[in-house]
């Protein structure tokens, strides 16, 4: 990237069919795309879409200091460099672009567009990060603390969470495999990688209404890692005139991944439908 960094990128690309169009993966906080999203780029391509993959910098293969987010916006501009030199290949200049978010990579997405406006023709946001529940939402002076810590010692692992991969994959065998890839950050968060995850949030919550372009919108109604009320807030708000919404009931936040086949199947069923309808 513009920093010095090398990072993994990867794809799966249909061998039998011709190109409907392309996705571009923005994987969750901690996640990667060749081993956790493998199901999703294999899912994808076989309904006839070019999957591209990237880990962000710190995560999965790619190098820099683990799980380290020294800025939300670098993560957005290195996907948007990666993204924009792929489409320019000239066997994909003319097919239809859109982007896949999960979690933390749904904030990555829609900030995306938001830098990148008109170049996608639509988004899939898996339960995605756009906005902090009341309940959860830090004390004022608790942020100002963190902001003032994350200046003087950004990499230090000392914010304290829950079992993230315990609560957020309902399917006890997936939820091994997923505690068994290397690839998987699974420390405490870094108190910049907080500060930023919890800005961009607050940032995101005020945006919600200029989101303009179609979006597919997916949650876990027992979802306990992002709130699907924050979802449906997001397509009650948004300012698209091509936006849906499907709330799983009994589902967790892990909806590729941690469920079982065949509510899997169901969710990858209503993806791909809603793709080959754009």
């Amino acid at each position: 990237n513009s920093r010095g960094t090398r990072l993994f990128t990867c794809r799966w690309i249909p061998l039998r069919q011709d190109v409907k169009g392309l996705v571009f993966l923005c994987h969750g906080y901690g996640m990667e795309c060749s081993r956790f999203m493998k199901g999703t780029g294999q899912r994808l391509s076989r309904a006839g879409y070019a999957v591209f993959g990237i880990d962000y910098e710190g995560h999965g293969r790619s190098e820099g200091r683990r799980c380290y987010i020294r800025s939300f916006d670098y993560l957005v501009d290195d996907c948007i460099v990666f993204f924009k030199n792929v489409r320019e290949w000239p066997e994909y200049r003319r097919k239809p672009c859109f982007l896949y978010g999960e979690s933390m990579g749904g904030a990555v997405a829609l900030l995306v567009q938001k830098k990148t406006p008109g170049e996608w023709n639509g988004a899939i946001l898996v339960a995605p990060m756009c906005k902090i529940s009341k309940n959860m939402k830090p004390h004022p002076l608790l942020i100002r603390v963190l902001v003032k810590l994350a200046r003087t010692i950004p990499t230090w692992k000392v914010v304290p969470i829950k079992d993230v991969i315990g609560q957020a994959f309902k399917d006890p065998v997936k939820r091994e495999e997923i505690r068994d890839n290397p690839y998987v950050y699974q420390g405490r968060p870094r108190l910049r990688t907080a500060v930023e995850m919890l800005y961009t949030s607050l940032n995101l919550e005020c945006q919600l209404h200029e989101v303009k372009l179609p979006f597919l919108v997916l949650h876990g109604e027992n979802d306990v890692v992002t709130d699907p009320a924050i979802s449906q807030e997001l397509y009650d708000s948004a300012g698209s005139l091509d936006k849906a919404i499907k709330i799983y009931p009994g589902m967790w936040h892990g909806l590729t991944s941690g469920e079982p086949d065949e509510n899997i199947d169901m969710v990858f069923e209503d993806i791909v439908t809603w793709l080959d309808m754009r």
